[in-house]
């Protein structure tokens, strides 16, 4: 029993946490909670953004998260939770809401965001310890992160790459949903790579064959890397090749080269680098993290242009260790509906917002409304033309 009520505080972040008492939250830990663990909203992940300087007031994502104790001080409940000076890292596009609102004369930036920076992967966001308060807590961090913006004066809470059940929720206090698509991959009940081709339309099986043949043409091999390899030598080429694709797809990278060895050190056992090797040198690879039942495709780059490398790397490469090590599914990062073609699917990703201003949360409303349904039928399109013969899904 505890001896007084429940308080809730702002924190600086993960490093206002031990990692023992964070591990207590269902989805940080791979022993000790009810639910599937998620490595992004680890202690270790979450720290080394912070200590590696990859968010913080430089990079206008700052630390402010929220924590639940009981009467006792014992942490039950947390989020993830950042100030935000822009919309950069997050990739649920919120730019046309911003400059809408602003052309108008308001202000919509400071906002604040629920979410794992530079992650578009779901998982808990709502953190809580197990038991029958697990509701409440999360209810208590539902309303105190509204109270939080107002508080701060800030535009808006958007919580993203949310469980369906924590958009249920966030829904029940007042905040908007929003829709999106990803594609995975399920493994289901197949033995390998070659069994997963057997459930394929003919010309389709035949098509992968031939890419993934043309991919390692010129002499090019694949490394699976991962724990005690993860050398600072593999970091060097990993992250000459993250810097290189990435300052030529969105200007500059988001983490630097401490964070992977940070991310090296503390969570050595949850990554797996695809690296490809020609002529004794890496020239490409693909960062992955490996959850309790899944594997989560995060950064590419490359140093040289091969035909079919990068899906090569990025997905059949994860679909073999995914099915090798008797994981259910790959998740590999955001948007792209040519991974439709190589046995990936349309899954359809929630986030939830709450405005504060009475007439943009209307306009925004209207919006989303219109973009679910949008939404819904591309799904409902993009799932009668995957790569499977019929019945093969089910």
């Amino acid at each position: 029993m505890t001896s007084g009520q429940p308080v809730l505080r702002v924190t600086e972040g993960a490093r206002d946490f031990t990692s023992e008492e964070w591990a207590r939250l269902d989805g940080t830990s791979r022993s000790g909670a009810d639910k599937p663990y998620s490595p992004f909203v680890s202690h270790a992940f979450l720290s080394s953004l912070e200590d590696s300087g990859s968010v913080g007031e430089a990079t206008g994502w700052i630390p402010r998260f929220l924590r639940l104790e009981d009467g006792d001080g014992k942490l039950v409940a947390a989020t993830p939770s950042y100030i935000k000076l822009h919309s950069q890292g997050e990739y649920v596009f919120d730019h046309g809401w911003a400059d809408a609102f602003e052309r108008a004369g308001g202000r919509y930036y400071p906002k604040l965001q629920v979410s794992v920076p530079f992650t578009p992967a779901t998982g808990p966001r709502l953190l809580s310890a197990s038991g029958r308060a697990a509701p409440s807590a999360k209810a208590a961090l539902a309303e105190g992160l509204k109270a939080l913006a107002e508080r701060l004066s800030l535009s808006s809470t958007h919580a993203t790459f949310l469980t369906n059940e924590e958009a249920q929720l966030l829904q029940a206090h007042d905040y908007l949903l929003r829709l999106d698509q990803q594609f995975h991959f399920f493994c289901r009940d197949f033995r390998d790579y070659a069994d997963f081709l057997e459930s394929l339309a003919s010309r389709k099986r035949k098509a992968l064959k031939k890419e993934r043949r043309q991919a390692l043409e010129n002499g090019i091999s694949i490394e699976w890397i991962t724990d005690s390899e993860l050398t600072e030598a593999v970091w060097d080429n990993f992250f000459a090749f993250y810097m290189d694709t990435g300052s030529r797809k969105w200007g500059r990278p988001y983490l630097n080269r401490r964070f992977f060895s940070l991310i090296g050190e503390r969570m050595a056992e949850d990554i797996l680098l695809v690296m490809a090797k020609r002529n004794g040198r890496y020239i490409a690879g693909a960062l992955n993290f490996i959850g309790a039942d899944a594997l989560y495709g995060r950064n590419w780059g490359c140093i040289e242009d091969h035909p079919f490398l990068h899906f090569e790397v990025c997905y059949h490469q994860a679909m073999d260790f995914a099915l090798s090590n008797g994981l259910k599914r790959v998740e590999a990062g955001a948007q792209g509906q040519h991974k439709l073609a190589r046995g990936y699917e349309p899954v359809t990703t929630y986030s939830a917002h709450h405005i504060a201003h009475p007439g943009l949360r209307r306009a925004v409303a209207d919006y989303l409304e219109h973009e679910r349904q949008e939404v819904e039928e591309i799904t409902d399109v993009l799932r009668a033309h995957t790569p499977f013969r019929r019945g093969e899904r089910e």
